[in-house]
Protein backbone atom coordinates (compact mmCIF):
# COMPACT_ATOMS: atom_id res chain seq x y z
CA UNK A 1 0.00 0.00 0.00
CA UNK A 2 2.81 2.27 1.05
CA UNK A 3 4.23 1.61 -2.55
CA UNK A 4 1.63 2.01 -4.13
CA UNK A 5 1.20 5.83 -2.82
CA UNK A 6 4.38 6.46 -3.14
CA UNK A 7 4.40 5.42 -6.99
CA UNK A 8 1.38 7.24 -7.63
CA UNK A 9 3.11 10.76 -6.23
CA UNK A 10 5.87 9.66 -7.94
CA UNK A 11 3.98 10.14 -11.52
CA UNK A 12 2.46 13.03 -10.16
CA UNK A 13 -0.80 11.16 -10.73
CA UNK A 14 -4.23 13.70 -9.93
CA UNK A 15 -6.89 11.72 -8.49
CA UNK A 16 -9.08 11.75 -11.82
CA UNK A 17 -5.66 10.30 -13.85
CA UNK A 18 -4.79 8.08 -11.60
CA UNK A 19 -8.48 6.37 -11.17
CA UNK A 20 -8.09 6.44 -15.09
CA UNK A 21 -5.03 4.66 -15.52
CA UNK A 22 -5.87 2.20 -12.69
CA UNK A 23 -8.78 0.98 -13.67
CA UNK A 24 -10.69 2.02 -10.54
CA UNK A 25 -13.08 4.78 -9.44
CA UNK A 26 -11.98 8.13 -7.77
CA UNK A 27 -13.12 6.70 -4.08
CA UNK A 28 -10.98 4.27 -4.44
CA UNK A 29 -7.59 5.89 -5.41
CA UNK A 30 -8.99 8.37 -2.24
CA UNK A 31 -9.05 5.13 -0.36
CA UNK A 32 -5.49 3.95 -1.61
CA UNK A 33 -4.04 7.28 -0.84
CA UNK A 34 -5.42 7.31 3.09
CA UNK A 35 -4.28 4.02 3.89
CA UNK A 36 -7.20 2.35 3.99
CA UNK A 37 -5.54 -1.58 3.42
CA UNK A 38 -8.69 -3.51 4.58
CA UNK A 39 -10.79 -2.22 1.90
CA UNK A 40 -8.49 -4.08 -0.47
CA UNK A 41 -7.73 -8.05 -1.10
CA UNK A 42 -4.09 -8.78 -2.40
CA UNK A 43 -4.72 -9.13 -5.55
CA UNK A 44 -6.21 -5.93 -5.83
CA UNK A 45 -2.84 -4.27 -4.54
CA UNK A 46 -0.72 -6.48 -7.41
CA UNK A 47 -3.08 -5.16 -9.88
CA UNK A 48 -2.85 -1.66 -9.04
CA UNK A 49 0.90 -2.17 -8.79
CA UNK A 50 0.86 -3.85 -12.17
CA UNK A 51 -1.11 -1.18 -13.82
CA UNK A 52 1.31 1.63 -12.53
CA UNK A 53 4.12 -0.11 -14.42
CA UNK A 54 5.99 -2.35 -11.77
CA UNK A 55 7.18 -5.89 -11.22
CA UNK A 56 5.35 -7.08 -8.54
CA UNK A 57 7.31 -10.65 -7.19
CA UNK A 58 5.15 -13.00 -4.93
CA UNK A 59 7.33 -15.05 -2.66
CA UNK A 60 5.59 -17.71 -0.77
CA UNK A 61 7.13 -20.29 1.95
CA UNK A 62 6.28 -23.04 3.79
CA UNK A 63 6.24 -23.40 7.10
CA UNK A 64 8.09 -26.39 8.39
CA UNK A 65 6.53 -29.05 11.00
CA UNK A 66 8.83 -28.20 14.11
Amino acid sequence: MIQVQKLIAACGLRRRTAAKTLGVTQPRVSDLLRGRIDLFSTDALINVRARLGTTVRLIAKVRRAA
